[in-house]
């Protein structure tokens, strides 16, 4: 039996200066649309470039959607939006076989899951069996129905939302399934002049649906975007920074060198996979400004949306008003720069 057919990649990828200029291209072009969420589409790239899955929470109409429909415009990749509800079945997520009794044969039908980019709207609100099909894709980058498996796209990256209004209904993820995720971004709402310019985009978008079809834009390719990956990973990052991103998460696993009350504030903390995020995040965001090299600042900037899911604060920290976030901003304030 055949896996679903794959996007198609292009033979040649632009050289890096071309590459680079490309992606700001991207970037400019994505913050004119998502307006006082700038935050949001840096994360978004740095997962792009990092090859990693984004959970995004904030309130309804921050544009979360918008966002990832915004980059599937200008990428050659489809995008899937599957919202998740409490009757949702694996299958509606990973595909299913389905019997052709003409030809006496199963046929496997791909679920959203194939798409190069899945919003997963409202995460939370899917029961574990849901949660599970889809953060075993995300980690195995494959799909197993019956006893075949199917690989998926060599672009894959999903964006999970969460409400933090509603709780009734909900299903909340596993630590150890958050651990999954590459950053856990949160967004709030833009300031004042942000939202006039959101009205001011909302008036010309809607003019514009009704006088003309949307105008083509130049997509980027796959090729590009695996490019870029590369292009990342080359990057220099000095000996004692990576020693200070590793101390980083040591300390939120054992911070009594630092501080022993601050130690007893933390459960558990982050696992190596939070070390390996914190270094292509890192990596994704100086490349992003233009640089050869990775600084402190990048680290940094970087740890909260890294690390606050990783992070768990214990039960007298939580009674105290504490959580991973806090605890990320203390051990950055404690751990010495290199």
């Amino acid at each position: 039996m055949n896996a679903p057919p794959l996007p198609q990649e292009t033979a040649d990828a632009p050289d890096a200066g071309s590459l680079h200029a490309a992606f700001i291209g991207l970037r400019d072009a994505l913050s004119a649309r998502i307006v006082g969420q700038s935050a949001l589409v840096e994360r978004l790239l740095i997962a792009l470039l990092a090859d990693g899955h984004l959970l995004v929470e904030g309130a309804p109409g921050l544009a979360k959607t918008t966002a990832i429909r915004a980059l599937a415009a200008r990428l050659e990749a489809d995008f899937a939006r599957v919202q998740f509800t409490p009757d949702l079945l694996p299958a509606d997520l990973t595909g299913t076989e389905i019997w052709r009794p003409q030809e006496g044969r199963f046929e496997f039908v791909p679920g959203p899951i194939f798409h190069p980019l899945l919003l997963a709207d409202e995460i939370n609100r899917a029961p574990a069996k849901v949660q599970s099909a889809l953060l075993e894709a995300m980690g195995e980058r494959q799909v197993t129905v019956g006893r075949h498996t199917y690989a998926l796209p060599s672009l894959f990256l999903v964006m999970a939302t969460q409400n933090p209004i509603e709780q009734e209904g909900t299903f909340p993820l596993p630590e150890a399934q958050l651990d999954r995720f590459l950053m856990h971004v949160r967004i709030g709402y833009p300031q004042a002049d942000a939202e006039a310019e959101i009205l001011r985009l909302a008036r010309e978008s809607a003019r514009d649906a009704l006088a003309t079809p949307e105008a083509a834009v130049e997509k980027l390719s796959v090729e590009s975007v695996l490019a870029a990956r590369r292009a990342v990973l080359d990057l220099h990052l000095a000996p004692t920074l990576e020693r200070y991103l590793i101390e980083l998460v040591l300390a939120s696993r054992d911070a009594r060198r630092y501080d022993p009350q601050l130690a007893q504030r933390i459960a558990w903390g982050a696992s190596p996979r939070g070390s390996i995020a914190l270094e292509r995040c890192a990596r994704a965001r100086a490349w992003l400004a233009g640089r050869d090299y990775v600084t402190p600042d990048d680290v940094r900037a970087v740890a909260p949306d890294v690390l606050r899911h990783r992070i768990l604060p214990s039960y007298e920290a939580t009674a105290e008003g504490w959580d991973g976030e806090r605890l990320v901003h203390a051990l950055l304030d404690k751990v010495p720069l290199p």
